[in-house]
């Protein structure tokens, strides 16, 4: 496409949006409200799916150790566990230390406990899937010096269950809102491109190519995307700006924290923007070329 020409098209798409305010008022507004409701769900989904991997991240094995096993023993049985495939990594935590912990969580009345220690030496393993968590818990308590294995079996996998119920659902759900944001932003264009059924006729009979027919309502669609994306971009940006203090200053601790402000907010801004973009340009692209057969 020449620069001349690439400059008309440009030029026709603006004078469009002027000479059609109501439409364009109408079709700004639809893109505005879809990708508003779909700014505020993906930030949602993702903060989601954020604190399901903080979730899943803190799950560990706790393998207590037989409470005679030698020192060599335990070194020996340690590297049997680092030895597996599925372990990411494994830490050592003195009975003097689980009792020390269990004193500061449970209170006072546990420090009887210090002159006779009834509690195991343990070592703390992580995993590389925490899915994998269940498998490796059965390995390692097979081995010889293993008391017992402990990961919170039930409580686990039903946490798990969980959390995959819940990204199939979101994911679904995402998918089912951006289908129906084109359908929505796609019929509105309709409505304005069909107002101008007659205009497109005439260029077409006078001899005007179908792509040069296109082009005007191309860059109108995407004129009208990026319109219609950046009120939703201001709305998500200041909001979550907001509900990130709130969240941040409420959520104790460190296990479970909402993704950052900077770069998550520009992220969801450029997919809002192009998103608008892709929507107004095919919903133009697809609304015209009904009438360019004459």
């Amino acid at each position: 496409m020449k620069a001349r020409t690439f400059r008309r098209h440009l030029k026709e798409s603006f004078k469009s949006l002027r000479r059609n305010g109501w439409m364009t008022f109408a079709s700004v507004s639809a893109v505005t409200v879809t990708l508003l409701l779909v700014g505020v769900f993906f930030v949602i989904m993702m903060n989601m799916n954020k604190f399901a991997n903080d979730i899943e991240n803190d799950v560990e094995i706790r393998a207590h150790i037989e409470l005679k096993t030698s020192a060599e023993d335990q070194a020996d049985l340690k590297q049997k566990i680092e030895k597996l495939n599925l372990v990411e990594s494994v830490t050592f935590s003195s009975k003097e230390s689980e009792l020390e912990h269990l004193i500061q969580t449970m209170g006072d009345d546990w420090e009887l406990y210090e002159q006779e220690n009834p509690l195991h030496d343990v070592f703390i393993v992580k995993t590389k899937n925490p899915v994998d968590t269940p498998i490796v818990a059965k390995e390692i308590q097979k081995f010889e010096f293993v008391h017992s294995a402990v990961y919170g079996e039930t409580k686990v996998e039903n946490l798990f269950n969980i959390l995959k119920t819940s990204r199939n659902v979101g994911l679904v759900l995402i998918i089912g809102l951006l289908f129906t944001a084109m359908f929505l932003i796609s019929n509105t264009i309709k409505i304005t491109i069909f107002a101008r059924r007659r205009e497109i006729e005439i260029m077409k009979l006078v001899g005007a190519t179908n792509w040069f027919i296109r082009w005007p309502f191309l860059f109108e669609g995407i004129w009208l995307g990026i319109l219609g994306a950046a009120l939703p971009i201001g709305i998500v940006a200041s909001g979550y700006y907001y509900a990130y203090d709130f969240m941040a200053a409420r959520i104790p601790g460190q296990l479970i924290t909402p993704l950052q402000y900077t770069p998550f907010v520009y992220q969801v801004s450029l997919v809002l923007l192009i998103m608008g973009v892709l929507i107004g340009g095919w919903g133009s692209f697809i609304s015209v070329r009904r009438f360019l057969k004459v």
